[in-house]
């Protein structure tokens, strides 16, 4: 039987609109440009199916041993932040089409 390896999605409200998030990648060390890669936050509005991966920039590197990111270190402040910053890049999230990748700072912005 296959294991879903999905990260759990987290509700949350912008600017009076509903929005869905989940963790879609641990910072991690990319083989394929042979360098540290930050998370990225998989967003999509409640009652849309358009996607937006939003990508923060590599942080420090996780020390040997040291435990995941879990969903619920991310700050709400910091997903809100970057879903309007992907709105004002241009992702419209009631439209049809495909996952709209989207680069943020560390704040978000």
């Amino acid at each position: 039987m296959a294991r879903n390896k999905q990260s759990p999605e987290f509700e949350i409200e912008v600017d009076g609109e509903p929005y869905v998030w989940r963790l879609q990648r641990q910072p991690q060390w990319s083989t394929d440009a042979a360098e540290w890669r930050g998370m990225a936050l998989a967003v999509r509005h409640a009652e849309g199916q358009r996607e937006a991966v939003v990508e923060f920039p590599p942080g420090p590197q996780r020390k040997y041993g040291a435990p995941l990111l879990q969903p619920a270190q991310i700050a709400p402040e910091l997903v809100a932040r970057a879903i309007a910053s992907a709105i004002v890049a241009g992702w419209e999230p009631l439209s049809r089409g495909k996952t709209v990748p989207i680069v943020v700072d560390e704040h978000g912005d």
